[in-house]
């Protein structure tokens, strides 16, 4: 079974979302006990990320936090404009 980076993941979901998968960006800053992705989308797109109430991204978060433990480390997913 291949293994998926957590940067792939999220990318994966984020390119599924929006109008522009072609400017999804997703960073990744590694700590020794936690994980920063840093998703950047087009302007036009950042609603569909973020979601009604923010609940898309919620849900982004909880999968990426599952994920996450499972590589025993904390992961935080930061969307900017």
């Amino acid at each position: 079974m291949s293994s998926i980076s957590l940067k792939e993941l999220i990318e994966f979901i984020a390119r599924a979302l929006v109008d522009k998968p072609d400017e999804v960006q997703v960073s990744e800053i590694s700590g020794e006990q936690t994980v920063v992705l840093e998703l950047r989308v087009a302007k036009d797109d950042l609603g569909k990320v973020i979601g009604k109430q923010g609940r898309t991204v919620k849900a982004m978060r909880a999968i990426l936090s599952a994920a996450s433990s499972k590589v025993r480390k904390r992961a935080d997913l930061e969307i900017l404009e």
